[in-house]
C-alpha cells in the first residue's frame, strides 16, 4: 500500500481487526520512510455491478466512494467517526446489493442514507436531507425539523 504522505511503495502493518459490519478489515498501517500512520479498509469486490438512476435519467456506475464523501460533508465538525461513516456507508450498499437487481434509482440510495444517518445524529441528517431534497427555503427546513422532532417524541 502507498504510503499517502510521502508515497513510498512497502508500507507495513501495525494492526488489523474486522469492522462492526463484519465484511470489512480496517488495517493500520505505518511508512517505514516518514513514519506516517494511516488506515485502509479491505473489503471484497462484488461481481455484480449496480448501476445508479441519476434523477434526470443517465445511468452511471454504483460508486460507494460517493455515499461516504456525502455523509462526510454532513458530518463536517460533528462527533461522528470515520468508522461510523464507514459503517453506513457499508449498510446502504448491503441492502442495495439485497434488494435491487441492477439498476437502482438515486433516490432510493439518499433515502437509505437519510434512514441510517437518522438514527446517529439529527444535525447530519439534517444537513443532508437539505441537499438530496433541495431546499430551496426556510419553511422546507422547518418542515423536516418538525418531522424529525415528531419521529422523536413517538419513539
Amino acid at each position: 500500500m502507498k504510503c499517502p504522505n510521502c508515497g513510498t511503495i512497502e508500507t507495513r502493518v501495525i494492526d488489523s481487526r474486522m469492522a462492526e459490519d463484519g465484511d470489512t478489515v480496517r488495517r493500520r498501517r505505518e511508512c517505514p520512510e516518514c513514519q506516517t500512520r494511516f488506515t485502509t479498509y479491505e473489503r471484497f469486490e462484488e461481481r455484480r455491478s449496480l448501476r445508479v438512476i441519476k434523477k434526470d435519467g443517465r445511468r452511471e456506475a454504483f460508486v460507494r466512494d460517493k455515499i461516504v464523501r456525502g455523509i462526510l460533508k454532513s458530518c463536517e465538525k460533528l462527533p461522528i467517526a470515520y468508522d461510523q461513516i464507514e459503517e453506513i456507508a457499508a449498510n446502504v450498499e448491503k441492502q442495495l446489493r439485497r434488494e435491487v437487481d441492477e439498476d437502482v434509482p438515486v433516490t432510493l440510495i439518499g433515502q437509505k442514507i437519510m434512514d441510517e444517518l437518522k438514527k446517529i445524529n439529527s444535525v447530519a441528517y439534517v444537513r443532508f436531507a437539505s441537499v438530496y431534497r433541495e431546499f430551496t427555503d426556510i419553511d422546507s427546513f422547518q418542515k423536516e425539523i418538525s418531522h424529525l422532532l415528531m419521529d422523536k417524541g413517538n419513539s
